[in-house]
């Protein structure tokens, strides 16, 4: 299984958090809607994105950015102009689920100097953050190598009418937002946890792969190490030096956090819950969930709305 598309597996966009603005000087839209993730791709022209607390960033046409939030940021043609509501001629507030589409009488012709195409990302579940709390609040990257063909193909999409056109959108917007962080990742300039640079390791990456694959299964140091044909030694020192800790305490760590999204759903028991992660009691999962999260999982899943989707551990 590859990890960093479990990760993201819950990480969607939809109809109702995806606009296009065709943008006319001067202009500024004000991002206000604690987004946890917002993918920006201008389709013309170019801006500044402007963090609530952080240095503008230009993007341009030909780059992608993603800002993690939820505070609100601001995309604008000139950041000297402040970034508040009424800082400016021209400063709009958005809140997903606002029109974002062009203003009437320009249509859905991408005709205006600049435009920006952005979908948000409300991404609650625990599981994906395990990767996006990696990411820098605002990152830049240029369309390269299999990300560059999906601009194009999103530019003829969006005037279309067929049946299934915001589905197609949507998916194309989703499939931008993993090259966008695949690319980020690969770049020197960017930190990725250390679990990431393990995956393609030839010691520590099947041992990963396997307690992703299979979390609920008692594995034990000798059985990983296994699958690399090495030592318990040598997978230990190899793993913790990649990811920080070993495979054990990272399998405990990697189960709590499948089971704090678990907890989110009313009809599982916390017995249900234990089981899909590899205890065969509650009283031995409460006990390691207490340990890692501080609380027990009963007052975890008083306090915790349910996210609109959360990843599915196997059945165990």
């Amino acid at each position: 299984m590859d990890v960093f598309d479990e990760l993201l597996r819950g990480v969607r966009g939809k109809g109702a958090v995806f606009g296009q603005s065709v943008l006319w000087p001067p202009w500024s839209l004000r991002f206000t809607d604690g987004a946890y993730l917002t993918l920006c791709l201008p389709m013309r022209g170019a801006g500044w994105i402007v963090p609530e607390d952080g240095e503008p960033r230009r993007l341009a046409f030909g780059e992608a950015a993603i800002v993690r939030g939820p505070a609100p940021f601001t995309f604008t043609d000139d950041p000297s102009n402040g970034t508040g509501p009424g800082a400016a001629p021209g400063v709009r507030e958005v809140r997903w689920g606002d029109d974002l589409a062009p203003a009437a009488g320009h249509g859905a012709e991408l005709d205006g100097p600049t435009v920006l195409l952005a979908a948000a990302y409300d991404v609650r579940a625990e599981v994906p953050q395990r990767l996006l709390r990696a990411l820098p609040p605002v990152l830049v990257v240029p369309d390269e190598d299999d990300c560059e063909p999906l601009r194009d193909y999103l530019v003829a999409q969006i005037g279309g009418a067929r049946p299934g056109h915001q589905i197609v959108l949507d998916r194309l917007l989703d499939w931008m937002l993993v090259c966008t962080l695949r690319d980020w990742f690969d770049r020197p300039e960017a930190e990725p946890p250390g679990w990431y640079g393990a995956l393609g390791d030839e010691v520590a990456g099947p041992a990963l792969r396997a307690m992703h694959e299979d979390p609920a299964h008692p594995w034990t140091t000798a059985e990983l190490a296994s699958l690399a044909g090495v030592s318990r030694t040598t997978l230990a020192k190899r793993f913790t030096e990649l990811v920080g800790d070993g495979p054990v305490a990272y399998l405990t760590e990697w189960r709590m956090t499948l089971a704090a999204d678990l907890l989110t759903r009313p009809e599982l028991t916390v017995a249900a819950v234990a089981r899909r992660v590899g205890y065969a009691d509650a009283f031995g999962f409460s006990a390691a969930f207490k340990r890692l999260r501080g609380e027990s999982p009963s007052a975890y899943r008083q306090e915790t709305p349910a996210p609109d989707r959360v990843r599915e551990a196997p059945a165990g």
